[in-house]
């Protein structure tokens, strides 16, 4: 019994100290950590320090803003006022720049206006075409179908030169066969119409073919003034040769700006004039076939 009561003073005894020395190793570990935690005022100080920074950057941050959009607004200023645009070319060139510029000018034009008249001439004589073939040829004679047709209608004037060709037939034209004089007729009929769908396609290939050029002309005439520049003021300076330049090179632009859209438009119309004739050449042909069929009667 006395043994047992001794174990039990000795385990008791061996638990409180262990207990102390845990309180004692928190006790240590809380002072170590509060020694290393900074003091409140070293603490407002550098957060005084980094807030004076911050306003500080700030403050150099919106003089540069402030600086860029002053410097953004001169620069849409200057470029409003660009000294190397297509009007300081018109006030800074001379007469034969300016020349060179009005030619062009009319060329390109001229190409547009033909484009568009000519796509409209060949829709109407599609729209004849298909004219023809519903009023044409249900009427009992040839004068009679072609009064059915519109007045300015190509299919018309071939059908009333084929008509024509049987009473005009009398004189030294006698002598010529009806078969071969009827077919003579119609064939010249469909080469006038011919030469009207060919109108103005010869103009869009000279625009075609010579806009290039002239627009060389005037960047060789731009690059001659550049050289005269330099010579003059003695000194290669970008301010002295950058009009010069800058003129070479739009005339350049200008002449393909022109010449591109002009050869475009010449073989495009070209394949619809095509398209158009084999259909008025079928109707020639059909038209020659039933005049002579009808021994050279029209009416």
């Amino acid at each position: 019994m006395s043994i047992d009561c001794k174990r039990y003073l000795t385990v008791t005894k061996f638990f409180r100290a262990a207990a102390c020395a845990a309180l004692l190793s928190v006790s240590f570990g809380h002072a170590l950590a509060q020694s290393t935690i900074p003091e409140p005022s070293t603490g407002i100080g550098n957060g005084s320090v980094a807030t004076s920074q911050i306003q500080g950057e700030a403050a150099s941050v919106v003089p540069m803003s402030q600086g860029s959009a002053t410097k953004g607004i001169g620069a849409s200023t200057d470029a409003l006022s660009n000294p190397y645009g297509m009007e300081a070319l018109w006030k800074g060139s001379d007469n034969i720049a300016r020349a060179v510029l009005v030619l062009l000018a009319i060329m390109s034009a001229g190409s547009w206006y033909i484009l568009i008249t000519k796509l409209l001439e060949q829709s109407k004589m599609n729209r004849h075409a298909r004219t023809v073939d519903l009023k044409f040829w249900d009427q009992p004679s040839v004068r009679t179908a072609a009064g059915a047709l519109e007045k300015n209608s190509a299919y018309r004037f071939i059908a009333e030169a084929g008509a024509a060709a049987t009473t005009d037939h009398g004189g030294l034209k006698s002598h010529i066969p009806m078969a071969d004089w009827i077919p003579m007729s119609i064939t010249a009929a469909v080469d006038r119409v011919h030469a009207t769908t060919q109108g103005g396609l010869a103009f869009l290939a000279t625009v075609g073919s010579t806009s290039p050029f002239v627009g060389l002309f005037g960047t060789v005439w731009g690059i001659y003034h550049a050289l005269t520049a330099i010579g003059i003021s003695g000194q290669a300076s970008i301010d002295k040769v950058a009009g010069p330049v800058g003129e070479a090179l739009i005339m350049t632009a200008i002449g393909l700006a022109v010449a591109i859209p002009a050869v475009l438009a010449y073989n495009w119309l070209a394949r619809r004039n095509k398209a158009v004739m084999d259909e008025v050449r079928e109707f020639a042909d059909e038209l020659n076939a039933v005049i002579v069929g009808s021994a050279g009667k029209a009416a």
